[in-house]
């Protein structure tokens, strides 16, 4: 018998499926028994017939939670099937392998049963498997309708199947599927016996501009099994296997409408320790709400406008020209322009505006190099010199079609090198977002300080930002990630 799980349902007489070695507990008595109170690590795959708020079911999640074991689904994914904000930005991330799964369908409507990631047909199994990863539940019924307007395939609505529901012709599907997922379902592999938590490093092994290097990485990896992490890097299709960890370091390129967003919305409704927080990643990327903040704290900055129509006459009274143009949620000099005359500054106001209702424009200043601080829990860690790309007003030049076309030199230098002002201003500015880790661009002009951005998520790579404290500078932010974990879990400090 799996002594490690669990199946709950409500009353294990009228339980239609019976799957060897996976010991069926009545609701009630997982609820109340001691023997499962006591018992650490357990996997509790919860078929109850409702996980309506305050139901049975609902219940044994959130109680399993409580004592540290590992249900599924867990109460955050009871709550994301009932959003639907949650749904819909699913289905925006669905919506190719939605369209190509569901092409040969000729009637309007569809729905799609998924038990434990599968369905009767094979010809679904991939679309099966990731709404299962967005939504870890055991049985999950999607509802398709055909939309005319759009000329495609809806996600219509998601939700639990209860045992009891359960077509009849799905049967011996389904008991061969549940057989077929407990006699995969290994064990974790114990953690080596110098680990104490485990760690999630989220990456996307395809991105061309990754925020480290794969030597990076490496570094980060050892660095977390030194301070006491069993560490493994994830990419996005690991959504369901968040709860395994205690904690998350996203080293992706973040932005809110997009999945690391998710990850760490979900992680930290976990209770994962999670860096970058939600909260962090919707204040830094979007430059609208910094020079908001920035200005209202008396942080120099550019002289910068918050643009809602393409009104030239302000911008040109205000700055003159050149002037940059940034959209909000701009990242690595992708959606900022400078623009020379008045013809350019009415065109790329409009074509920016139809992206975004505000925009910002802002003085411009040249100069050869931008400061970059980077400060992890509320201390300056590094910094860095980014140099403009030769005969480029930019670090980054790009080609009309976004590619990388050059990249300025950078270098790094100690902490005891840098005008105490500069660290000074960064530190200020990234302490008005919070305790994790950033990285504080600024320009130093003569006297004068001016803070450009403050980043979440910066970059860290091996050979650059690392440079001066080298394999101290991954050791440092992981001690920092472990005693946050201590904190969180009511650990004395050693």
């Amino acid at each position: 018998m799996n002594t490690d799980a669990i199946i709950v349902v409500d009353n294990p007489r009228a339980w239609p499926l019976q799957i060897e070695g996976v010991e069926l507990v009545a609701a009630r008595r997982y609820l109340n028994e001691s023997r499962f109170i006591e018992r650490r690590g357990l996997r509790v795959f919860n078929l109850c017939r409702s996980y309506r708020y305050q139901s049975l079911g609902y219940y044994v999640s959130l109680l399993a939670e409580a004592r540290g074991h590992k249900p599924l689904p867990k109460v955050a994914a009871i709550q994301d099937l009932k959003s639907s904000s949650i749904l819909r930005i699913a289905a925006d991330d669905l919506d190719d392998l939605i369209q190509s799964s569901l092409k040969p369908i000729r009637s309007t409507e569809f729905d799609l049963s998924i038990y434990l990631g599968r369905n009767l047909a094979k010809r679904y199994d991939r679309l099966s498997q990731q709404l299962f990863r967005l939504f870890p539940a055991p049985f999950l019924r999607a509802s398709f309708g055909w939309s005319v307007r759009h000329g495609k395939w809806r996600l219509l609505h998601l939700a639990p199947i209860a045992a009891s529901e359960i077509p009849e012709e799905h049967r011996d599907f389904v008991i061969a599927r549940a057989r077929e997922y407990f006699q995969g379902l290994e064990p974790r592999a114990p953690r080596r016996s110098s680990a104490r938590f485990d760690l999630a490093i989220l990456v996307d092994a395809d991105a061309s501009e990754p925020p480290s290097n794969s030597k990076a990485l490496r570094q980060f990896l050892h660095a977390a099994e030194e301070v006491g992490f069993a560490a493994e890097c994830i990419g996005r299709e690991d959504f369901g296997r968040l709860a395994e960890f205690d904690a998350l370091f996203i080293r992706e390129t973040t932005s809110v409408n997009h999945y690391t967003y998710r990850f760490a919305r979900r992680a930290a409704a976990e209770g994962l320790v999670v860096i970058d927080d939600p909260d962090s990643i919707l204040k830094c990327t979007n430059k609208v709400f910094l020079a908001e903040l920035l200005q209202r704290h008396h942080i120099a900055t550019p002289q910068t406008l918050i643009v809602q129509r393409p009104l030239l006459q302000p911008v040109l009274d205000a700055l003159g020209l050149p002037c940059v143009l940034k959209q909000p949620d701009s990242a690595f000099s992708r959606g900022v322009v400078r623009v020379d005359s008045p013809e350019d500054l009415g065109c790329q106001m409009r074509r920016l505006l139809h992206h975004s209702d505000l925009i910002l424009a802002q003085q411009y200043l040249p100069t050869a190099f931008d400061w970059r601080i980077g400060i992890f829990d509320r201390k300056p860690l590094f910094a860095c010199r980014y140099h403009m790309a030769e005969g480029h007003w930019q670090i980054l030049r790009r080609s009309a079609d976004g590619r990388k076309q050059d990249e300025g030199p950078a270098d790094t230098v100690s902490l005891t090198q840098v005008p105490a002002t500069v660290i000074g201003t960064a530190l200020r500015a990234a302490n008005l977002v919070g305790n994790g880790l950033y990285g504080v661009d600024l320009k130093q002009i003569g006297a004068r300080v001016l803070v450009m951005e403050i980043n979440d998520n910066p970059n860290i790579d091996a050979g650059i930002e690392d440079a001066v404290l080298q394999e101290e500078l991954y050791l440092r932010i992981m001690q920092g990630l472990m005693r946050r974990v201590e904190k969180q879990k009511g650990i004395p400090r050693r």
